[in-house]
């Protein structure tokens, strides 16, 4: 099966990568709905992601201001399964790489670098920081700094409304330029690869249903099973950080910087 995915990547002339959570594990960045994921090891921990209870609680915010200081976004590196997609797009044939992941490492793995096809971040960035008022934004380092000097909950500079990291949350709305990229990249692709997701949050999870009626052919990559096995032209669950390297090295392409 790696064999015929590795030659639909060597023969397709647009190729859209979906990612979630699950390749990033092998940097340290733990899953939301694995076996040892955020959300099955604590239920409760969901109700930090709700936009409205973020935005109208005072005590989330500061709990959520820790955690985000904590987050191992910070200290990760990419892994094999980064670079096996960065080996991809030197092919020259991937029509984008949408992620739903927040840790910016296909960036430092070399994505989207030296006019490539940007990444889309779906789900925004931990990188950045927005203000909930008057949208500006500010490196997230600068904010967590105030944290670090006693501030539990940094108020904008620019006007003292709430800030929050640029991420979508429950309850909050994608930004429109952003999913209109994705929904592009899916209705205008010959492959989409989705590796790594649960494919359950919408809607980036109904980026692959879109994909397959558009006419391209869908390749799961996914330890666990998703919603959409059923409409996949092959659904692969060995690690991601194995399979990818293997697809990518028999597809013909070169390994990319680690990073």
């Amino acid at each position: 099966m790696i064999g015929r995915v590795a030659a639909w990547v060597r023969g397709a002339r647009a190729i859209t990568v979906l990612t979630g959570a699950g390749i990033s594990t092998d940097s340290g960045i733990p899953d939301f709905r694995g076996p040892q994921g955020v959300w099955t090891r604590d239920p409760s921990a969901a109700s930090r992601f709700d936009f409205d209870t973020y935005r109208a609680d005072p005590a989330v915010r500061r709990e959520v201001w820790r955690m985000r200081a904590e987050h191992p976004a910070w200290t990760a590196r990419p892994n094999a399964g980064h670079r096996a997609l960065v080996a991809i797009e030197r092919l020259g044939t991937l029509r984008a790489l949408v992620t739903q992941n927040i840790d910016g490492l296909h960036q430092a793995a070399g994505s989207g670098a030296a006019g490539g096809p940007a990444v889309v971040e779906i789900h925004g960035t931990v990188h950045e920081v927005e203000c909930l008022d008057c949208e500006r934004r500010t490196p997230t380092r600068q904010v967590l700094d105030r944290v670090a000097a006693g501030e539990d909950d940094p108020a904008c500079l620019g006007c003292g409304g709430v800030q929050k990291a640029a991420t979508i949350s429950f309850g909050q709305a994608l930004k429109e330029p952003v999913l209109r990229a994705a929904v592009a990249a899916a209705r205008d692709c010959e492959l989409l690869l989705a590796i790594g997701s649960s494919l359950t949050v919408h809607p980036a999870a109904g980026l692959a249903e879109l994909a397959v009626d558009s006419g391209a052919r869908l390749v799961v990559v996914n330890a666990q099973p998703t919603p959409y096995d059923g409409l996949a032209a092959a659904v692969l669950r060995e690690p991601i950080g194995t399979v990818l390297p293997e697809i990518a090295a028999r597809a013909g392409a070169c390994e990319g910087p680690a990073g």
